[in-house]
C-alpha cells in the first residue's frame, strides 16, 4: 500500500519549522567563532545594537546563571566529562563555536548584525588529527575489553593479518537543517524544534533553564529528514530559549547549510588497527581491535563521545564465529565540532573493517570472498548466540541469506564478465559485505554502556473518538520513516476500522506521553510494543461492550469492516462508529459493569533488546583509470528485519540507507587545514551523492523473526549505511588489487585510483 503521508507532503502542505510564524516573531542568527581554539578576550557589541531592527545582542555574560551547559553523563571508568555552553564565554574549542547571538526582526537583519559584532580573540594552537590528541594526552573515553585466551590464540595462528582503516569525517545533511523557536507565557516555555527527540529535549530544557518540566511543552512538526544528526540536544536549542525569555518576545533560528557543514555534530572519524588470527581453511579464530575516534571539543548530548568507537568495537565480530576478541575503544578531544550520531553510528565502521579483513584474508588463502564467508558465519541453528565481544544475537540465518543474494546477482555470470572485461583492460570489481546491526534498544542496553541521559522507554496513546475515528499519539516522531502509515496499518486492523479513519498526531510533549524518540531502528519495535499493544487493549473493550449489546461472549466478537459482529453470524452485528458513541454516552442503565466511559488505552515499552538485523550486500563497480571515478554499476541487497510490515516502506528506507552508504564510500568528507579551519565549507565542496551517482537497486527479502520482540519485528532504518561502504569498498579493491592499490581509508579518493593508469 502506498504511504498516507505522502500526498499532503508531495502537494506542499507540509509544515516544517520555518513555517511556524508567530505574532511579534523575532529571528535569531548567531556569531560564530573563525578560529579553532582562541581566547575570548573581548566582545563589543554596541555597533550591532544600534543598527535598524536589531532588538538585542546577547553574549554568555547576559546568560551567565539562565542556561547551564550540556553536560552528558557516563557511568564507569574512562570518562572525562566536559561542559558545552550555550555561548563561549572564556574561550572557543572550535571553528565555528557561537560567541554572540544577534536578535533582530528579520533574519536578513539579524545576519548583517553579526558583522556589526566584534570580537577579539587570542588564537591559540590548535589540536586538529587524532595523533595530536594522542601525543597531547587529550583522552576524554577509554574502555577495554577481553574475552578468551586472546594471547595463546594469537600464538598458535599459522595466519595472521594486521591492518589500520581511517574513516574521514562526515555528516548527515537533512534536506531540513536544525532549527529552533521558542516562546515564553509567563513561566511556561513551549519549544518548536526540529528533533527527533521531543520528550529528551523537554527534559534538558528544564533542566538547564531551572524549570519543572510541566513547564516546558516540545512541538516537533513535520521533520524533514534527521539521521541521528536531530538525536542531540544542541546548545543552540538553550540559548534560543533563553533569548526569548530575555527579549520577551517568540524567537526563530533557522541553521544555514554553511553553519550546518560548520557547527553541528559530525560523524564517523575514526581510526582502526586490527590483528587478525585464522587458520589456514580460512576461519577466523581471534580478533584484536584498537578504535579512536576524533570525538571534537566536547561530549555530544546525550550519547556522549563513547558512542562511536563502542560502537565500532562491539560489532566488529559481525556474523562471524570468532572465538577470542580484545579491544581498546577510545575517544579523543580536537578542535573540531562534536562527533555525534549518524546512521548507522558505529557499526558502519565495524562492518568496513571486518569485510575489507575478510577479504584481505581470502586474497591471502587465494579463496573467493564468499566463501570464507560461508566458513566463518554462524550457523542458523546457534541462535541466540553470543559474539565474540559479548552481544547477544537473537536471531538470524546469514548462510540463508547469502546464497539468496549471490543468486539474486547471479554471482558466478559476475565473475565470468568480470574476467572478459579485465581481458579487455576494464577493471570491473565485484564486493561482498554482510552485517548484523543492533536495533531496537531498550533502558538495558544504555545503562550498561553507562548512559543514563538517554531513557530508553517509549509509549503511545490510542483513543478511540465518539465518531469511531482514531487518534495515536506516540513518544517517537517521525521524521520521514512513513510511521503514519504503518500506524494506521497496525491500528486499523486491531479494530477493524478503515486505514482513512485513523490519524497520527503530531509530536507534542503536552499531548504524547513521554519517551525516548526516534533513532536507533527502534520505530518498528517501538510501534509493536506500545500501538500494537494500546490498540489490542481498545480492541478488548470495544469487544466486551459489543458482546453485551450482542448478547453474545466476548471471544466470539469479530471487529471487521467497521462493524462488530457475531463471529458465524455476520447479521447480528452493530458499527464501530455506535459501539464508540455508547463508550461516551452510555445508554439507560448504564455501560457494563466492568466497563468503564471511554475508549483510551497508554501503553510504555521498554525494548527487551537489542534485537540484531542484518543484510549481504553485493555490489559491482568500475573504476575510470584516467580519472579514479568509481561507477557503481549494479547493487544487490537481501535483508532480514524480521516480518516485513510494509515492504515499501522498507524497500524505500533500503533505498535511502545504501544512497547514503555510497556517499560515504566514495565521496564525502569534510576536510580541515592544520590550524582547524573547514575547507568544504558548501556542498560545492562537501560532495553528496546525486541521482546519477545512485544506481537501481535490487532487493531481496528473508525473515528470521526475533523471539524477543513483539511480532518478531527486528529494525532496519540503518542498515544499508551499514552496508554500502564495505560492499563498495571491497568492490573498489578488487577492481584494482592487480595493479597494488590498497583500500584501507573511506572515503575511497579518485585520486588514490588515478595511480593505476600508470601502473597498467
Amino acid at each position: 500500500m502506498k504511504r498516507l503521508e505522502d500526498p499532503r507532503l508531495l502537494r506542499g502542505r507540509g509544515r516544517y519549522l520555518d513555517d511556524v510564524v508567530l505574532p511579534r516573531l523575532l529571528a535569531v542568527a548567531f556569531v560564530r567563532s573563525p578560529h579553532a581554539h582562541a581566547g575570548l578576550a573581548a566582545i563589543e557589541a554596541s555597533a550591532a545594537r544600534a543598527m535598524p531592527g536589531v532588538a538585542a545582542v546577547i553574549t554568555a555574560a547576559e546568560l551567565r546563571g539562565l542556561v547551564r551547559p550540556l553536560a552528558p553523563r557516563l557511568a564507569g571508568p574512562g570518562f572525562t566529562p566536559s561542559a558545552w555552553p550555550a555561548l563561549a564565554e572564556r574561550a572557543v574549542q572550535f571553528c565555528g563555536e557561537a560567541v554572540a547571538a544577534v536578535v533582530a526582526d528579520s533574519p536578513y537583519a539579524a545576519a548583517d548584525a553579526c558583522e556589526g559584532v566584534r570580537v577579539e580573540y587570542e588564537p591559540r594552537p590548535a589540536v586538529t588529527d587524532i595523533d595530536g590528541a594522542l601525543a597531547a594526552e587529550r583522552v576524554v573515553f577509554r574502555r577495554a575489553y577481553r574475552h578468551g585466551d586472546v594471547d595463546a590464540v594469537f600464538a598458535a595462528a599459522p595466519i595472521q593479518l594486521r591492518e589500520r582503516f581511517t574513516h574521514g569525517r562526515c555528516v548527515a545533511a537533512p534536506l531540513e537543517p536544525r532549527g529552533v523557536l521558542a516562546d515564553w507565557d509567563g513561566e511556561t516555555l513551549t519549544v518548536w524544534s526540529s528533533t527527533q527527540i521531543p520528550s529528551a529535549l523537554r527534559s534538558t530544557l528544564a533542566a538547564s533553564l531551572g524549570l519543572q518540566e510541566t513547564h516546558v511543552r516540545v512541538i516537533a512538526p513535520d521533520v524533514g529528514g534527521g539521521f541521528g544528526l536531530k538525536t542531540h540536544v544542541f546548545p543552540e536549542e538553550l540559548a534560543v530559549a533563553a533569548l526569548a525569555r530575555l527579549v520577551g518576545r517568540p524567537v526563530k533560528w533557522i541553521e544555514t547549510r554553511r553553519e550546518q557543514l560548520l557547527a553541528g555534530a559530525h560523524a564517523r572519524e575514526q581510526r582502526m588497527d586490527v590483528e587478525v588470527a585464522a587458520d589456514p581453511s580460512g576461519l577466523v579464530r581471534g580478533l584484536r581491535a584498537r578504535v579512536v575516534a576524533d570525538a571534537g571539543a566536547y561530549h555530544i548530548y546525550p550519547l556522549t563521545a563513547a558512542l562511536e568507537p563502542l560502537g565500532s568495537a562491539a560489532i566488529l565480530p559481525g556474523p562471524y564465529r570468532a572465538e577470542v576478541y580484545e579491544y581498546e575503544a577510545v575517544a579523543v578531544r580536537t578542535n573540531k565540532p562534536p562527533l555525534g550520531a549518524y546512521r548507522g553510528v558505529g557499526m558502519t565502521m565495524g562492518a568496513f573493517v571486518m569485510e575489507r579483513v575478510l577479504d584481505l584474508l581470502a586474497e591471502r588463502l587465494a579463496l573467493d570472498p564468499a566463501e570464507v564467508r560461508r566458513r566463518n558465519f554462524i550457523p542458523r541453528e546457534a541462535y541466540p548466540f553470543v559474539s565474540a565481544s559479548g552481544l547477544t544475537y537473537d536471531s538470524g540465518d546469514f548462510p540463508k541469506a547469502l546464497e539468496q543474494a549471490l543468486a539474486l546477482a547471479d554471482y558466478d555470470a559476475l565473475r565470468r564478465e568480470q574476467a572478459q572485461a579485465r581481458a579487455a583492460g576494464r577493471l570491473l570489481g565485484i564486493g561482498v559485505a554482510c552485517y548484523t546491526e543492533y536495533t531496537g534498544m531498550g533502558s538495558d542496553v544504555f545503562r550498561r554502556r553507562g548512559m543514563h541521559d538517554v531513557r530508553g522507554v517509549e509509549s503511545a496513546t490510542v483513543t478511540m473518538e465518539p465518531d469511531g475515528g482514531v487518534r495515536c499519539a506516540t513518544s517517537f516522531p517521525s521524521q520521514g520513516q512513513g510511521h503514519a502509515t504503518t500506524i494506521a496499518q497496525v491500528i486499523a486492523d486491531r479494530l477493524g476500522v478503515a486505514l482513512e479513519r485513523v490519524r497520527l498526531a503530531p509530536a507534542d510533549t503536552a499531548v504524547a506521553p513521554a519517551g525516548s524518540g526516534t533513532f536507533g531502528s527502534r520505530g518498528a519495535v517501538s510501534i509493536g510494543g506500545t500501538v500494537a499493544v494500546a490498540a489490542d487493549q481498545v480492541r478488548a473493550r470495544l469487544q466486551v461492550l459489543a458482546g453485551h449489546l450482542l448478547e453474545a461472549g466476548v471471544e466470539d466478537v469479530v471487529l471487521e469492516g467497521e462493524r462488530a459482529y457475531v463471529r458465524g453470524l455476520p447479521d447480528r452485528a452493530v458499527a464501530i462508529a455506535e459501539l464508540a458513541r455508547l463508550a461516551y454516552s452510555p445508554p439507560c442503565g448504564g455501560l457494563p459493569a466492568a466497563l468503564g466511559p471511554g475508549l483510551s488505552a497508554t501503553v510504555y515499552f521498554d525494548p527487551p533488546g537489542p534485537t540484531f538485523s542484518g543484510a549481504v550486500h553485493v555490489a559491482v563497480v568500475e573504476v575510470d583509470p584516467a580519472t579514479g571515478r568509481v561507477r557503481v554499476a549494479r547493487y544487490v541487497v537481501v535483508e532480514d528485519c524480521g516480518p516485513v510490515v510494509n515492504p515499501t516502506i522498507v524497500e524505500g528506507q533500503v533505498h535511502g540507507a545504501v544512497a547514503q552508504g555510497l556517499g560515504e564510500a566514495l565521496q564525502e568528507t569534510l576536510a580541515y587545514d592544520e590550524d582547524g579551519q573547514l575547507l568544504t565549507g558548501t556542498l560545492m565542496d562537501y560532495a553528496l551523492p546525486k541521482a546519477d551517482d545512485v544506481p537501481a537497486f535490487e532487493i531481496g527479502h528473508l525473515e528470521t523473526p526475533s523471539p524477543i520482540m513483539p511480532g518478531g519485528v527486528k529494525g532496519m532504518g540503518e542498515g544499508g549505511t551499514i552496508g554500502a561502504p564495505a560492499a563498495v569498498a571491497n568492490a573498489v579493491a578488487d577492481a584494482v588489487r592487480a595493479h597494488g592499490v590498497r583500500i584501507t581509508a573511506l572515503p575511497i579518493r579518485p585520486e588514490t585510483l588515478r595511480a593505476v593508469s600508470s601502473q597498467g
